[in-house]
This record gives C-alpha cells, structure tokens and sequence, in this order.
C-alpha cells in the first residue's frame, strides 16, 4: 500500500505553529479592524483575465500562476494574490468608498520552495479603494509598521519611493531602456529578456552581474510630475510627523506592473538569508480600470507570514501562545468524573481536557504535563467517596484539596491569579 507526502512547496501546519499563525492573524486584526478596515475573504480562483492585470512582464503571469480549464470549460487560476481579487470584488459589488478592507489567507505561486517561500503561501493585507489623499498612504505604511512593532520586531527597516503618474513611468520607463541598452552586454542575460519586456523590472533584479548597472541607473525622482511630486514630499511628510523612521530607495519598483506612485517595502536586518523582505505594498491607481470599473484610486500592502515569523524567531519575539487549556483532570476512577468536571469547567469558558481509556494515574499525570495546563485536578477513590478533588499547581505551589460542590470557584480563583501574574 502506497503512502503519500505534501507536494513539493506545501507543508502542513502543526501545533503549536499552527496556534501561532493564527494568532499573527489575530493581531493583525486587531491592529487594522481599530482603524475601520472591516474583513473580506474573496474566492481562492478567480477567472484568469482578473490576474492577468499584474502585468505581461511580472513572474507571476509569465512563469508562476497555477491555471487550468475547469469542467465548464473556464479558464481559472489559483489566486497568487488578493489585490486583484480585491479589485475585482469592488467592481462587482460597488460598495460605498472610502472601502477599507483586510484580508488574510493562502496564495499559490508555481516558484522554486526555499526558506520563507511555499508554493502555497500565507499573506495579511489590507487595501483602500476610492481616495487620493497622501495621508492615506502614511496611514497605510504606519498600520503596517504598527503591526511589526505588536509582534515585538524592532530591526525592520522601511524603505519608500514613488513611480510617479502613468505619464511620468512612461516618460521613465522609456529613459531606462536607453540606459540600459547601451549597456546591454554588461546585463546578465536573464535581465537582458526582462528588459524587452519591462525596464523597470530590470532595477528589482538581485543578480550581482546587474548591480553596478543598476547602481548608476537614472532615478525616477527626476522624471515625477510636480503633482507626483508633491504627493510624495506630502507622504513623506506625514510619515515623519508620525516619527516613522524610512529611507528613500530609487530602485525600489516593487514585484507586480500595477503600483503607481507611493511604494514602500518592509525589510527585515535581522534575517541573514537572501531574501529578507517581509512585507510591501503601494497604490495602483488605475486597476480598477483595468478590471473593467470606473477610475478608482487605490492602495494597499501584503505582509508575508512565513517570512514574517522567521523574523520574529530572529529576534526572538512573538512565541507560539500557550494553550488554551488551563485545566487537566485526571480521574482514576474510570472515566466518569472527568467528564462532569471538564464538562462544567468547559461550560464556565475554562479550558479543560482529560485522559481516556482508564489510563494509569502515572500515564495520566504525563499526559496533563503535556497537554500545557497550568493546573491538574486529580479525582481518585478517596477524593470521590470524600465528595472532594485535589488541585495540583503545574508549576510551582502546593496541592491542596477542595469539595466538589467548590471546586470551580476554585479553580476560578487559580485562573485570575495566573492571568495576575501574566
């Protein structure tokens, strides 16, 4: 009889982690829903067409999008990520703007899995539809970095530029491909095929062959528009009157062909790997447009989880939460006992859980030192014929027996003062 594995590029998410990824969603929650962004959950495939907007030139379409014919003779792809989703919901619906919304949830890009990159990967986000204003963009940046700072990172750095308007890209774009030109032999061959496609993608490449090249590029802040312009000085100014802390990076252009003035990228110097991005976003101001709806204005980021949490374990913050049961009760008497008093204390929004099978009192109390409860309350033949229960402290402090008929007050009492001292 076969066995099977997960295909390459998936893993299954275990306890703790799996508590753990749930919580990073939790707190990004509580970070954006504070500041009215309401949840949307959008399909995981969409019609192709919705994911064909991120450009001709970008990756994703060309190389990493998993799409198929379905039974009804569609043509769909897995979402390799949820603005456009996002997008697409608006045109739909046509709520109401400003529409604040955040997402989280599993993306799928067809790319070689290394550290921090699945083929079925996790991602939070939030994105607004319907306003220009610059102190969006700073609100924007600042929730992200408000995020990161209630995980506990501290080494993140924020780097910002503008792409300008969609004449001032043009303009750009079309200086860089002269630049570029007339060094083509210097370019690795790789940005060689990218620059018949898209310049500006030629400045996101990391291959050391390039760098020199990219260094001595032209800017984009010499080609904005004054109102590009002055919708970045506006940006930046917002940011520092919020004292966030950034560096302006001419060559930061971001992955996807849709962003238009404000980009931003969030960098971890914690991680030694290759890759230490973990999070970026900015606007893309006409994709709306593109998937068929009224001239929109838009903006938004995507935070990476994977990469997210190897950062935290790069310094060491943000653990795995403890579990949700405080109480473990081992009863060797059968069975019985331990599911009225789990029963009561579950019933009393106290986390409780038990052994099965009449299992030794040894077998029993391992069992409770597993499972992370902070106290055991132990029912054998004497405590059920005295009408009594033991309530042994996990960690520190002594035993001490209690009557039935107190025994979730007790072990009340246990719970607030152990959130006292937490």
């Amino acid at each position: 009889m076969s066995s099977f594995s997960t295909s390459p590029g998936t893993r299954d998410i275990l306890t703790p982690d799996a508590a753990r990824w749930r919580k990073f969603q939790d707190v990004f929650a509580g970070v954006v829903e504070a500041a009215g962004y309401g949840l949307i959950i959008p399909p995981m495939f969409e019609d192709l067409g919705v994911f064909l907007r991120l450009g001709e030139a970008t990756d994703v379409v060309t190389k990493e999008m998993y799409d198929f014919e379905d039974k009804g003779g569609r043509r769909v792809a897995l979402r390799p990520e949820q603005t456009a989703s996002v997008c697409r919901a608006f045109v739909q619906h046509r709520p109401t703007t400003p529409w604040k919304v955040w997402y989280a949830g599993p993306n799928f890009r067809y790319e070689k899995p290394q550290q921090g990159r699945y083929r079925q990967f996790d991602q939070v986000g939030l994105e607004v539809l319907g306003v220009e204003d610059p102190y969006l963009d700073a609100e924007v940046i600042a929730l992200a970095a408000q995020f990161y700072d209630r995980l506990g990172l501290k080494e993140v750095q924020l780097s910002v530029n503008s792409l300008g308007d969609a004449g001032d890209r043009q303009r750009f774009t079309d200086v860089l491909r002269a630049y570029f030109e007339a060094h083509l032999s210097e370019l690795s061959e790789d940005s060689q095929v990218t620059l018949t496609k898209n310049p500006l993608r030629v400045l996101d490449s990391k291959r050391r062959e390039d760098q020199t090249i990219i260094a001595n590029a032209p800017r984009i802040r010499d080609y904005l528009s004054p109102t590009a312009g002055e919708h970045f000085a506006a940006v930046l100014a917002a940011l520092d009157a919020q004292n966030i802390k950034y560096v302006i990076d001419d060559r930061l252009v971001r992955g996807l062909d849709y962003y238009r003035r404000t980009t931003f990228e969030f960098v971890s110097t914690a991680l030694q790997a290759a890759h230490t991005a973990i999070g970026g976003g900015g606007r893309y101001d006409g994709l709306v447009e593109e998937l068929g709806g009224p001239a929109t204005a838009g903006i938004g980021f995507a935070l990476g989880l994977d990469r997210t949490l190897l950062a935290c374990d790069a310094e060491n913050v943000f653990p795995a939460p403890n579990t949700d049961v405080f109480a473990f009760v081992v009863d060797t008497t059968g069975g019985h006992e331990a599911a009225l008093v789990c029963n009561q204390l579950r019933m009393a929004r106290v986390g409780a859980d038990r052994a099965f099978d009449n299992r030794s009192m040894k077998a029993q109390m391992k069992a409770a030192d597993r499972s992370g409860a902070q106290v055991a309350i132990i029912i054998g033949s004497n405590e059920l014929e005295a009408g009594q229960a033991v309530i042994r402290p996990m960690n520190s402090g002594e035993q001490y027996s209690v009557n039935r008929a107190d025994l979730l007050t007790a072990i009340q009492n246990e719970v607030s003062k152990f959130q006292s001292a937490n």
